[in-house]
């Protein structure tokens, strides 16, 4: 390929294709980066509920909705009234617990109109994927705030400076 600029003739050997030595180089850094990178992120977020100093003791009032989670999955529901009763029988097999507290909670949140707050209240050893499905549930029926209730410190025991997630 022989072309003239301002009467002197030149010979170049540059040619149009791309360099794939770079280009493999840097596909395989990215390779090993996403293959010790992806078990991390897949083995989840270690969570913990957490345990809070000088409580302020509150009273629960009437009205309170609180839903507790047992260390088998159970959901326990009070609906206001101060009684709290399980959401799903055990000797009712056919009684799919996720559908009934959703139906329980739109129907107690619907009528609701002065406040759409639930307490919650979780085992500290459950997996966190069923806290995030209970929470995924009460958000589709209708609530707005979900506080979480505390287990106090005990006095004198420490976690070792542990916290949620570490």
């Amino acid at each position: 390929m022989a072309e003239e600029v301002g009467g002197v003739s030149t010979k170049s050997n540059a040619e149009n294709r791309p360099n794939v030595v770079p280009m493999i180089d840097v596909m395989l850094v990215l390779l090993i980066i996403f293959m010790i990178v992806t078990p991390i992120i897949s083995s989840g977020m270690q969570a913990t509920i957490p345990y809070a100093k000088e409580i302020e003791n509150r009273a629960e009032e009437d009205g309170d909705i609180v839903l507790g989670i047992d260390t088998q999955g159970r959901y326990f529901l009070d609906p206001g009234s101060g009684e709290t009763g399980i959401v799903c029988s055990s000797r009712d097999a056919t009684c799919n617990q996720e559908a009934r507290l959703q139906e329980l909670l739109t129907s107690i949140y619907t009528a609701r109109t002065k406040d759409k707050i639930l307490y919650m209240r979780a085992h500290n050893e459950l997996p966190y994927g069923t806290i995030q499905d209970a929470v995924e549930i009460c958000r589709v029926a209708g609530v707005r705030v979900l506080a979480n209730i505390a287990e106090e410190l005990a006095e004198g025991s420490s976690l070792g400076g542990r916290r949620g997630g570490e």
